[in-house]
């Protein structure tokens, strides 16, 4: 995978994130336009990886770190990109970053409909915990 380069997003992308997510993510978040990203990007700008490949972006992931937990938020691919490494790549440069800081377990939010999902979650290393679940609320 070496065309493959991991990099962390600026607020020049932002624009292009939302498209990407448009076409690669599964499903939308209340966050999903200019302020949320440039919101996460503004207060933590390691936050957001982006996987590049020959200059297009190939897949994303949020890895959020609180100081207690380490989070995975958007791992997407490139539909054109998947099963090539790329997710795998984006969550090993996620763990690096957690373990850095000091994070002790990742947890992802996967939607629960996306069986592609739960394989590449699967292959990595990741394993359901089935006695939890999400609350939200909006604000």
């Amino acid at each position: 995978m070496s065309d493959l380069h991991i990099r962390r997003a600026t607020l020049c992308d932002v624009d292009a994130v939302l498209r990407f997510w448009r076409e690669a993510a599964e499903g939308t978040s209340v966050s999903d336009d200019h302020d949320g990203v440039a919101g996460l990007i503004a207060r933590d700008p390691e936050a957001l990886l982006l996987a590049m490949r020959d200059g297009v972006l190939a897949g994303t992931v949020i890895a959020g770190f609180d100081g207690w937990r380490c989070s995975a938020y958007r791992l997407a691919v490139h539909p054109g990109h998947r099963r090539q490494g790329v997710a795998t790549a984006l969550l090993r440069a996620a763990e690096q970053r957690f373990a850095a800081l000091g994070g002790r377990r990742v947890d992802a939010m996967v939607l629960e409909a996306n069986e592609q999902a739960h394989h590449a979650w699967a292959a990595t290393g990741y394993r359901r915990q089935d006695h939890w679940r999400r609350w939200v609320k909006p604000l």
